[in-house]
């Protein structure tokens, strides 16, 4: 890979890295959706009928069984293919934090889209997690596209 593709995953990595502990939406951080046996119930199965958004906000998650897993892991990916040049490795990264950003925002739009459009001035304010994990991907994805440098001869 190109030096640029390096550094820039470099930086990709660390912004999703750090948007893994800062609120995607509202009050809500990663840590706060819930991962059981390895498995995303919460974004799979969507949230109970009748939470709310602060009630979301409210539960109590063991690091290991939160969304901040999954975005450490892409951070992570991202890294070695910053550190390695292992293109794979950060396609592998990107789609694990994008799949798993596009599936929270779809469960909470499916759940509490009601809630979140009439009080998006106030929920959508202080969402810097997201802006660091999604815009750190987003980079991550148009610096991956960039070709391979040609061997010198």
């Amino acid at each position: 890979m190109r030096t640029f593709v390096h550094l820039v995953l470099l930086a990709c990595a660390i912004a999703v890295a750090v948007g893994a502990f800062l609120p995607v939406v509202g009050d809500i951080a990663p840590g706060d959706v819930a991962l059981v046996d390895v498995a995303l119930v919460d974004l799979r199965d969507g949230f109970p009928t009748g939470f709310t958004v602060e009630q979301i906000e409210k539960q109590a998650v063991v690091f290991y069984r939160s969304m901040t897993v999954l975005l450490l892991v892409a951070a992570a990916l991202l890294l070695v293919a910053a550190l390695a040049g292992s293109r794979a490795a950060g396609w592998l990264g990107v789609l694990v934090g994008i799949g798993a950003l596009a599936v929270l925002g779809w469960r909470l739009d499916d759940r509490l889209g009601d809630v979140v459009r009439d009080n998006y001035d106030t929920l959508l304010g202080g969402r810097w997690g997201l802006y660091l994990a999604g815009g750190g991907l987003i980079i991550a994805l148009l610096v991956l596209l960039v070709p391979k440098e040609r061997p010198t001869v």
